[in-house]
């Protein structure tokens, strides 16, 4: 009995942190160089 408890538990913890995680995300800040930019009229062509 005390070993399922044990069990258990550790299941519930795991579903936690697995929750907290995924609510969280997983990226962090964008990147913030590179991505689009403007094009000027000459480089068009």
């Amino acid at each position: 009995m005390k070993a399922l408890r044990r069990a258990l538990v550790a299941l519930g913890a795991t579903a936690i942190i697995a929750g907290i995680v995924r609510l969280r995300g997983s990226g962090g800040t964008p990147p913030q160089r590179g991505g689009w930019r403007e094009i000027p009229p000459d480089e068009l062509h």
